[in-house]
Formats: structure tokens, C-alpha cells, sequence
């Protein structure tokens, strides 16, 4: 090992304090004499305020200095208990450094290095003190260097509980609360003496971000764990027991606001939890920002009234406690209106909680991601599906999606079955459209929840299985209404700094992410007043608004009715509406989103419109197909027999529009699918007898030919071994009814090997085996059997087989 040359060590590190030194010996001569003078505290500038305007620049909906809350209290009346919580909270070691710590400001330094940015400050509460009394906020290491220059000359002319009372008597606890006081009477109603340990610790825990932490906004969490990072600070300093930590860990403390001023309070809360991301605590508590968001004041008002006149109502009839709206231009991605609780301030229901962005099932509102996506793939909104009773399942878990009505209505077009919020064509269109398809393409539209693998959400995804918020499925619609078109959701146009510096303007950021055609064609069916009506009736129908009024929407019912969704727009305004519990528990079962979120949304559409004018979607081209069910007929007739049989007889999934395919069976899904619609057929046709070819047997499928003229003989089979979906097995075995067989044909992926061998006869059936080769045989094969007759009658079936 090389030895430690010390006296190197020990030249580098004098060096490194010499620098520092004539650094700051350089510094103070530079800006000493430019600096204030901290012997006039009193008349320092203690906070520039921060102003947030609605899209006009002329409604003011906060600020952070509007009715000043400030109330002065001398450090003897502070219990000893709300100075450590602080001191534990900001600077420690307050009382045993000097105006600077040395170690702080290397370790902040170097972290700013490595991150590329100035969030970490390393300042002690004395350089606190002195940024918030004396200079802006702007993070640069030039205000550094201010701060601990003012730090020094604090220290020189005020004694340490001298800066420790100023600092409690003008930190920031938001909501224009300045001061330990001001702190204490808002979000206690009680003065700072009656403080216990866990309220005084919130306080502390407050000031490391008032905006971000505030207990009224969406980070609970966060000022939790803030919590509990200071009590154990203070416990392993000594500064309480370990009762005292377990005790107040557990406490619950009820938080009640007071005398906040703010217009949109949800949407305000938003915008500063953005700023402080993007500016730091310090700049937007008193930086002297002006922020013009893209609120506009009339729809906001539109919005808050709405909630309020439907909150009473839906309680008392439904049992919900909460909803949230929110709306935006779709043409821009700006925020226009967000309402995120009937009452902000109502803490009891958790009102502060913005619900716009929480996370629950959207139930039926996530369909037309899929509808969409198979209309890009060639299948229409003529496209006919079954709506019968199917288990999805291919294993022993069965999956059996029911109507919202427990009944079923047989062949159904896409049209009527997404209007009609029909649940098992909205599952079969998944299938057909592709899991990773409708996943990848809500994502392009911002839905950015959906983090799990696509089997973690299987076929249920479409009817709500993934969770979402409001904000982003919002964002998501406006890519129907702007013809598929995604824009970057803001609430936010310009940031203009304390010295007239615009630090931010809106620029529209979007990204074309679909066809316009297919969105044409969903929006053409989400607009369909008559293709809806079976649901929504003829006389109430809260998505009508008039003739010459296109609106296209859909409703969503989350799973045990735990909370009921409507999104809806025009080219020029989207909208959407939660209702539901904000602790998860369901509303009663007649609260779907047809019958609680609807009328909401109607309400406030209605003057919205008025507003915002109407604008009209583009009709879609639809094409004409020929094939089967993709032209919107399910039974077809060939001579005198009658077909009837499910999309995937017809369809390959994946090439709609191509060739039929040849083996139907190998798609996983064609026997679940055809037996349900064989079953069907066969009571739905009891007169049509042999005229209809509608046969299923559950292992495999046969296609039966007969020749014109000829009355046939009875011939059926069935596969033994190996089994249809199973692994390859060389020992080919199949059991078989009917005579004079001239054919026992065998293929293997087409490939003609031979002839059946007799084996015996057990109970009627005729055994017959092949060996099949194994060489060269891999991946998916398909293994067929070919009877002919003496009368030429034909029986084919195969399996498919996986090596």
C-alpha cells in the first residue's frame, strides 16, 4: 500500500483555506460597502410578494403578501419545544458555529456540482435570516457570497437568541403567515404558547417548502415523512424521550385553516407546487414572481358553482362526499377551469386533497382507447362483434366481463356497442385492437399511470383495470377533440421575475399521435345521439344539447361503484368530472357515471358552450369492406347453407383486412369466442336444420364439405393425443366414427406425411395413430387429419401444437 505523504495534505489544505480566505476578503471589498445595513432590521425588506393572475393578467387569485399575517413574539415566549423542533429542523448546531458553516457549504456546493444546478443552499439559519430580510431569492453563488458576508455582520452585532427570535418572527409558513405566531394561528387556531411537540414539529417541518408541504395541498405524504425525519433528529440529539417519539409518531393532529385568501384554490396550489419545482421554496415564497396562468376566471366560476349546487345532492341521494372537474382548450393543452373538491377547506372530507389527480379505476371512460386503435387497424364502426356471455380464459381462472345490465343482445356493430357501453364487444375490440397497442397509445396521450407490464392489466385494462388520474385522461380526450393531436397540458403562460424579467412563456408543444381519420370515426360514434339512447333514453339524456350541438362523450363507473366518470368535449373544449369518496369507499350502485357525473358535466357544458362558441367535428371517411361482420352482416349464406360464426372465423387479428385465415383455431381466443355464437345460432335459426353449418366441438374446429347432391354419412372425430394448444407429441392418436373411409390423411404444417393406421375399435369409435416425425420440428405447428369417404364426403380438423 502507498504511504500517506501528510505533508502534502496538510500544504493542500492550507492552500484551500488561503483561497477561500482571499476569496472572501475579495468579495467583501466587491459587495461590502453595497450591502444593507443589518442595524436596520426593522425597516428591512422582508418579503417581495408573489402574484398569481388568471389568463387575462387583470384577476388576481393569490398572493403570498395580500393581508399580511404577521404577529411579533419575543424568543421568552416561545416554549423550548418549538425552538428545537426549528432548530432541529433548519441548523442544529445553531448555537456552536459561527455565522457559516464551513462543512454545509462544501457539501451544498459540492452536490450542485454533481446535479448541475443550485438546489442545495447549505445555509445556516443566520444566512436564512439574512437572504429573507435583505436580498432576492434568485439562486446564484453571488447571493451566496451575500449571504455570508450579512451572516458575519448579524452574528457581529446581534447575539445568537437575538437572530433566532428575529428569524421565528419572519419565516415563511405560507398562506401569507409570517412568523412562528402567524404559523401557530393558522394551522392550529392557538398562539405559539400552546403549542405541543408533534404541532410544533409540523411547523418546523412546514418551513423547508410552505408551498410544496402545506398540510391544505396534495403532498401529505411528503410533510409526514418530514415529520418523522424531525422528531428522530430530535430524539437522537437528546432533545426528547423515546415515549415523546413514539407518542407524537402516533398523534393525529387536526389542521384548521383560517383566513386564506385565494380564488381556485385547487388550481393555485398547483401552479405553486410547480413553480417551487421549477424556481425553489425561497423564490416563490417571496421571490416577487408575477405568474400569469391560463385560468379562465368565467369557466372557473361556471365550474365551482356547478359543484357546489350538484354536491348536496349527490350526498344525500348517492352518498358522495366529493367530485372534482376539470376542463381545458384542447387546441392548446391550457388549463381553463379545476375545481378539486366540492370544499377546499373542509378538512373533515379531506377537501385540500386535489382529486383531479387521484389515482382510481376509470372504468368504462377508457374504451374508446381501444375502439380507436381497432378502427386504425381496418375494423369499422359497422364491424359486427357478439355481445354474449365468453370466458376470455384459457386457464383455470375464468374471466367473464358482464353488462352493466346483466343481459346480453347477441351480434351488436362497434358503433352501438361504444355508445352503449357494452362490456363484452368493448373486450373482444381489446383483443382485436391488441393490449400493447391501446397501452402504448395512452400513453402518447399522456396517460403516464399505466407503468405496470401489459399482463399485469390483461383484457379487464378496458373496462377500467388501470388506474388513472383526471388530469392526464383530460389531457388524453383532447387528443379526440383536436383530431388526434396531442398538446402538453399547462396552467401556466408567462413568469415574469421581480425586475420585469418574463423567465417563462408558454409555447405549444404537441405531437400528432394518431390518424385524424380514426378519430374522426370514434368521435362521429361518441357524438351518435341515436346510437345512445338505448342507454340514456330518449327524454333525459345528459350528453344532448341540442340538434345542431355535437358534443361526443363517455361515462365511466369504476369497479363496486367506488366512483363514476363523464368525459366529454367539442373541438374546442374538453371536460371531465370525477364524483366519489376520496378514502375509496363506494358510492350506492344506482350512482353510475350516466347518472351522478353526467348531469355535472352537462350543466357546466351548457354555459361553457355559450362561452366558447360551437365548433364542429369533421365527418369521417369510412370504408367499405366486403368481408364478413367487417360490413356489418354476421350471417352469411352459401347455396342453401347458413353461416353464422364469430369475427376471428373471419378476421386474422392482426390483418383485419387481409386474407380469411386458414386455421381460425390458432388464434387463442376463436374457441371461446365460437362457441359462444355457434350456441347462439343454433337456438336463434331452430328452423334453418341442416341447412345451418353451425357445429363446435371444444378441443377443435371442423369444417365440413359436402357435395351437391350427395346425402352423406355420418363421420366425426376427435383428437386423443396430442391435444389442441398443448405441447407437440410424436404419438399422433385420433378416435373416429364412420365407415367405408377410402382418406385417413395426415399433415403437418401442410406438409402431406401419410395415412392413418387402424389400431381397434373401443366403444363405437374406430382408434387410428401416425408416428410423427420430430426432426427439424419447432416453435407452433398445425397438425391436420383429412376423411374422405366413398361418397367423397370430407371431415377436416386440426390442432395446434407448440414444440
Amino acid at each position: 500500500m502507498k504511504k500517506i505523504n501528510f505533508k502534502k495534505v496538510v500544504y493542500f489544505g492550507c492552500g484551500v483555506v488561503a483561497f477561500c480566505l482571499v476569496s472572501f476578503i475579495f468579495v467583501w471589498v466587491m459587495f461590502g460597502n453595497s450591502l444593507p445595513d443589518v442595524e436596520d432590521f426593522d425597516n428591512a425588506v422582508i418579503v417581495q410578494s408573489v402574484s398569481i393572475y388568471d389568463r387575462t393578467g387583470e384577476v388576481m387569485l393569490y398572493n403570498n403578501t395580500a393581508s399580511e399575517n404577521r404577529h411579533i413574539v419575543s424568543l421568552d415566549e416561545i416554549p423550548d419545544i418549538v425552538v428545537k423542533s426549528t432548530l432541529a429542523a433548519e441548523d442544529h448546531n445553531f448555537y456552536s458555529h459561527g455565522p457559516i458553516s464551513i462543512p454545509g457549504i462544501l457539501r451544498s456546493f459540492i452536490a450542485n456540482l454533481k446535479s448541475g444546478s443550485l438546489a442545495q443552499g447549505g445555509s445556516t439559519l443566520t444566512m436564512q435570516l439574512a437572504r429573507n430580510a435583505f436580498l432576492s431569492n434568485e439562486k446564484k453563488y453571488e447571493r451566496k457570497l451575500k449571504e455570508i458576508i450579512l451572516a458575519f455582520r448579524l452574528e457581529g452585532f446581534y447575539s445568537k437568541d437575538d437572530i433566532l427570535e428575529m428569524y421565528l418572527n419572519q419565516v415563511p409558513y405560507g398562506y401569507n403567515a409570517y412568523g412562528i405566531e402567524s404559523g401557530s394561528r393558522l394551522y392550529f387556531n392557538k398562539p405559539v404558547t400552546d403549542l405541543n411537540l408533534t404541532e410544533a414539529v409540523y411547523l418546523a417541518s412546514i418551513l423547508n417548502a410552505p408551498s410544496y408541504l402545506s398540510p391544505y395541498g396534495n403532498h401529505r405524504d411528503d410533510l409526514e415523512a418530514r415529520k418523522e425525519y424531525v422528531l428522530k433528529k430530535m430524539y437522537k440529539l437528546g432533545w426528547i424521550s423515546e415515549k415523546e417519539l413514539e407518542d407524537s409518531l402516533e398523534e393525529e393532529v387536526v389542521f384548521v385553516p383560517k383566513n386564506v385568501s385565494m380564488i381556485a384554490p385547487h388550481f393555485v396550489a398547483y401552479v405553486q407546487q410547480l413553480l417551487v419545482e421549477k424556481y425553489g421554496k425561497d423564490r416563490v415564497e417571496s421571490g416577487g414572481l408575477k405568474v400569469i396562468s391560463t385560468l379562465d376566471i368565467d369557466l372557473q366560476r361556471m365550474a365551482e358553482k356547478v359543484v357546489q349546487e350538484h354536491s348536496v345532492l349527490n350526498e344525500e341521494k348517492f352518498g358522495v362526499k366529493n367530485m372534482a372537474l376539470l376542463s381545458q382548450d384542447p387546441k392548446t393543452g391550457q388549463i381553463l377551469a379545476m375545481v378539486g373538491s366540492k370544499d377546499f377547506f373542509d378538512l373533515e372530507d379531506e377537501g385540500n386533497f386535489n382529486a383531479v389527480f387521484g389515482l382510481r379505476q376509470p372504468g368504462s371512460s377508457f374504451k374508446p382507447f381501444a375502439y380507436v386503435k381497432a378502427f386504425e387497424k381496418g375494423y369499422t364502426p359497422d364491424t359486427v362483434v357478439f355481445d354474449l356471455q365468453t370466458n376470455f380464459s384459457n386457464n383455470s381462472d375464468p374471466y367473464v366481463p358482464v353488462n352493466y345490465d346483466h343481459e346480453y343482445v347477441g351480434p351488436v356493430n362497434l358503433r352501438n356497442a361504444l355508445a352503449q357501453s357494452r362490456n363484452v364487444p368493448a373486450v373482444k375490440t381489446l383483443y382485436l385492437a391488441g393490449l400493447d397497442n391501446v397501452i402504448n397509445f395512452a400513453k402518447e396521450c399522456g396517460v403516464t399511470t399505466l407503468t405496470e407490464k401489459p399482463s399485469y392489466y390483461g383484457l379487464p385494462l378496458v373496462l377500467g383495470g388501470g388506474a388513472v388520474n383526471l388530469y392526464e385522461m383530460v389531457g388524453a380526450y383532447s387528443v379526440f377533440a383536436q383530431d388526434g393531436v396531442y398538446h402538453e397540458q399547462s396552467p401556466i403562460l408567462k413568469v415574469i421575475d421581480y425586475d420585469g424579467t418574463v423567465l417563462y412563456e408558454y409555447e405549444d408543444s404537441y405531437t400528432e399521435v394518431i390518424d385524424s381519420n380514426y378519430v374522426r370515426m370514434l368521435n362521429d360514434v361518441l357524438s351518435d345521439n341515436v346510437a345512445r339512447t338505448p342507454l340514456y333514453g330518449t327524454y333525459y339524456n345528459p350528453m344532448f344539447f341540442g340538434n345542431n350541438i355535437p358534443v361526443a362523450a363517455k361515462t365511466g363507473t369504476s369497479q363496486d361503484y367506488r366512483g363514476a366518470w363523464i368525459f366529454g368535449y367539442t373541438p374546442n373544449l374538453v371536460t371531465g368530472v370525477w364524483v366519489g369518496n376520496n378514502d375509496y369507499s363506494p358510492i350506492k350502485k344506482e350512482g353510475s357515471g350516466g347518472m351522478v357525473a353526467a348531469p355535472v358535466w352537462h350543466d357546466f357544458m351548457e354555459q361553457a358552450i355559450v362561452k366558447m362558441g360551437i365548433e364542429y367535428f369533421f365527418p369521417p371517411t369510412v370504408p367499405k369492406i366486403s368481408k364478413p361482420m367487417l360490413n356489418g352482416e354476421y350471417v352469411t349464406q352459401i347455396d342453401d347453407t347458413v353461416q353464422v360464426h364469430s369475427i376471428l372465423y373471419y378476421v386474422d387479428k392482426n390483418n383485419p383486412l387481409g386474407r380469411i385465415p386458414k386455421y381460425p383455431s390458432f388464434d387463442s381466443q376463436f374457441d371461446n369466442w365460437e362457441e359462444t355464437v355457434v350456441n347462439w345460432a343454433n337456438k336463434m335459426f331452430v328452423g334453418f336444420g341442416d341447412k345451418l353449418n353451425a357445429e363446435f366441438n371444444s378441443d377443435i374446429y371442423a369444417v365440413s364439405f359436402k357435395e351437391e347432391g350427395e346425402t352423406g354419412e355420418v363421420m366425426q372425430m376427435e383428437f386423443v393425443s396430442p391435444v389442441n394448444g398443448g405441447n407437440f407429441s410424436a404419438n399422433l392418436e385420433v378416435k373416429v366414427i364412420g365407415d367405408y373411409l377410402v382418406k385417413k390423411e395426415v399433415y403437418l404444417n401442410d406438409m402431406y406425411l401419410g395415412e392413418l393406421n387402424f389400431i381397434e375399435n373401443v366403444n363405437g369409435y374406430k382408434i387410428y395413430k401416425y408416428m410423427l416425425p420430430t426432426e427439424g420440428i419447432s416453435g407452433a405447428c398445425v397438425i391436420k387429419v383429412r376423411l374422405v369417404n366413398k361418397n367423397g364426403d370430407v371431415l377436416e380438423k386440426y390442432i395446434n401444437v407448440y414444440r
